[in-house]
């Protein structure tokens, strides 16, 4: 069983770790989300997707897409023309690809290999992106998010669901004995790789959320900024717009 994992917060080097790290990962991913989280992770996910349930994007993008939960959850909710999902990690993808072919949504969402810092799409190519549980492992997260407004249109959305540090008591100290504590022991016995279930609640304490992530969506070019704390602040939804 192997202890690696990708170094903390925004540092050269980190898109290989953390590709490697989901390459090893990814045959027991899905399982060990429902686990871990109790099934809730497919709650904030549809609560993600509802944030432009208004709107009628054609084209979305979903970045740090892994095994395509969110691609699908995209567009059986929007039904927008074509989704495409964009990741590091190959295994996460190659399963995120037999989940898409058993929903027969072959020809609504395609899934490419790519880095969120430099996206292969022109300029203004989507109505609507979404990252969900990624950006976290950006490594260098203004790139990322300078790239991701890059491929918006004007008044395009942006949607981030990601972990965060709760800070209410008792939520707080329950919460960090558990994802210190317990939840790499679990990883542990279920994932060839212990090490990602280390990495994991060291990246939520390392990442700038809240109100720390909003100024650096605003910095990246995005306004008409909202965050809303979900399950006494256990993960975060955030929204922006490509400013006009």
């Amino acid at each position: 069983m192997t202890t690696n994992h990708p170094p903390i917060g925004e540092v050269d080097g980190k898109a290989e770790a953390v590709e490697e790290m989901f390459d090893a990962v990814a045959p027991r991913y899905d399982l060990l989300n429902r686990v871990l989280s109790a099934g809730i992770d497919r709650y904030w996910r549809s609560r993600a997707v509802r944030m432009l349930s208004d709107e009628q994007p054609r084209r979305v993008l979903d970045v740090a897409t892994g095994t395509a939960d969110l691609a699908i959850k995209i567009e059986r909710t929007l039904h927008p023309r074509k989704t495409i999902g964009i990741d590091l990690s190959t295994e996460m993808m190659r399963r995120g690809r037999e989940k898409i072919e058993r929903a027969g949504l072959s020809a609504r969402i395609s899934l490419s290999n790519a880095d969120a810092a430099a996206l292969p799409f022109d300029d203004g190519s989507f109505d609507a992106a979404f990252v969900a549980f990624g950006v976290r492992n950006f490594e260098n997260l203004d790139a990322g998010l300078g790239d991701i407004r890059r491929v918006l249109r004007p008044s395009g959305a942006l949607v981030v669901l990601e972990f965060s540090s709760p800070r209410a008591f008792p939520i707080k100290q329950v919460y960090d004995w558990y994802s210190r504590r317990v939840l790499p022991r679990i990883g542990g016995l279920l994932s060839p790789d212990q090490g990602a279930y280390e990495y994991l609640p060291n990246s939520v304490a390392a990442f700038p959320d809240g109100t720390d992530f909003l100024r650096r969506m605003r910095s990246a070019g995005f306004a008409d900024l909202e965050w809303t704390p979900l399950t006494f602040g256990i993960a975060s939804l955030y929204k922006g717009r490509v400013r006009n």
